[in-house]
Order: C-alpha cells, then structure tokens, then sequence
C-alpha cells in the first residue's frame, strides 16, 4: 500500500496514537525544523502539510506515510482521515504549542504527516506505463516551487498521464510544491530526465507528439490540431525552453491580446491542458 486505504479491521487511531508534550522527544524528531530541513533536504522523505495534502497522501498509490503529527484539540475532527493510515504508521499528537516548537512556526493546520518517496522510475520507465491518449507534460528549468505545485495541479485537474522534469527543477515533493498542488504532487506519476535523455526521441517512441510553448510559437494553440499523445513541453519563465528544443519539437503559441506574451508558467499549463483535454472529447 501507499498512504494508506480506508481499513476494514485494525488497531483504531485513538488507540494507535501516542501523545507527547516534549518538543525534544526523539520519536517526533523528523518533524523538527521543517523549513530549515526543507533546504537541507531529508534524504528520501517529505513533509506533507494540511488536511487536504494528508488526505491525497492517504490515497496515494505512489509514495506512503511513515508518521503523523496532530495537534491535540483536532484529534477527534481528524479520526476518519486518520483511520485510513496502515497500522504500521505512527501517530503522535502534542498541543499545539509544543507542535509550533516543534515544526519551527505557527502551524495553524495543525496537521503534518512524514512521507517516504518511492524509488523513482526513469522517464523511459514513465512513458511506458503511460497507456492510452493523453498527455504527458515536460519541464525544463523550472525551479520555483510555487510553479511546479500549480503544473501538477492542473496535470490533476485535466488528466494528465504524467510529469517530466530535467535536472533544473526544484523538487515537486518540497513542503512547498506539494502545499501548492494541494496534493497532486503525491498522486500524479513524475520522473526525471536523466542527462543522457534525448526527450524528443524519448516522447516520440512512446507516442506523444512534442510541443514546445512558445510566444512565437508557429502554430496558435486554438487552429492546432490536437494529437491523441501530446507532450506539452514549457521553460522556466524569462528564459523559456532551451532552443534545441524548440528546433525539434513543434512549437506552440497561446493566443493574448495584442502586445502582450506573457503567462505564468503554471497558468499557461493550465490552459494548453484543458484544451488538448477538451478538444479530444469533442473530435
């Protein structure tokens, strides 16, 4: 199991949960310093943060829970979500004093949970398991966490098969990043390309015919002629995608009102996703 799924027998969570008032208390130690941490890394785990991001962690098939820390007073709010965790994941529950020592700020949600990545698939690896129409989507340089978390949501929100990001993304499993996706970063399927990638020639044995977002793409993302495999490819904004690629993918231009060409990355995610999404169910 991943998460965890709703239980049909087991230990119930408030006779699994061990209440702690030491902030010092070792068993909570992975909670410590969560933004400090956050930079440093946490050498293959995560922290999820909030009831929204914990409850897709709960149903994620790709990445499971280890521990979770609850503020006291919302213990009894939260027993449903927490009963969908294995047995064999750990609940702590502090008073929310304690747990802002803990975590290093006020944490109004007062719920974190620590998560153990997968081992990472290749982006080959992706793209086989990635059956029928649909979309992959392909990131180059894109290194703000805000960014990446609003590309996996809308890769959530408009049924994309998957997420590609070369080696100048920031983590989409940063504290951040998942906040942002509110949880789509833990449900949707992602790997890295690895140096020796050749992505275009990657993209095309699988299926998925490139597209490269561009300003001065040559083809008007309303008149384009929408591809049962696409993969949508976009920059970091300012620098945009590396010109060897657009040389060898087709390129793609959103329509704007005349004068200007400019669109957050994530938004502009958003848009080409649901139209390629959209336009398939209408052909």
């Amino acid at each position: 199991m991943a998460g965890g799924t709703d239980r049909r027998a087991g230990v119930s969570p408030s006779d699994r949960l061990v209440a702690i008032a030491d902030p010092d208390d070792p068993r909570i130690a992975v909670f410590r310093a969560v933004r400090e941490r956050d930079v440093a890394g946490r050498q293959g785990g995560f922290i999820a943060e909030g009831e929204v991001v914990v409850r897709a962690l709960a149903g994620s098939r790709l990445h499971r829970a280890r521990s979770i820390l609850v503020s006291a007073g919302r213990v009894a709010r939260l027993a449903p979500l927490l009963a969908r965790f294995d047995d064999d994941v750990a609940l702590y529950a502090v008073p929310q004093p304690v747990m802002d020592l803990v975590v290093g700020f006020p944490i109004h949600r007062g719920l974190l949970a620590y998560g153990e990545r997968r081992v990472e698939t290749s982006a080959e690896g992706l793209l086989a398991a990635a059956k029928g129409s649909g979309d992959i989507v392909c990131l180059f340089g894109v290194s703000n966490h805000d960014n990446v978390g609003g590309v996996f949501r809308n890769a959530t929100a408009f049924g994309a098969l998957g997420v590609l990001l070369d080696g100048g993304c920031c983590d989409p499993l940063y504290r951040k990043a998942i906040r942002v996706s509110v949880g789509a970063a833990l449900t949707v399927p992602f790997a890295r390309i690895a140096g020796q990638d050749d992505v275009i020639v990657l993209l095309e044995a699988y299926g998925f015919t490139p597209l490269a977002l561009s300003p001065g793409g040559a083809t008007r993302l309303n008149v384009l002629k929408v591809p049962q495999r696409a993969a949508v490819l976009l920059g970091s904004e300012g620098r945009g995608l590396p010109a060897t690629l657009l040389e060898r993918a087709r390129s793609v231009a959103i329509p704007m009102a005349m004068g200007f060409d400019s669109l957050n990355i994530a938004t502009a995610s958003g848009i080409v996703l649901h139209h390629l999404a959209t336009a398939r169910e209408g052909a």
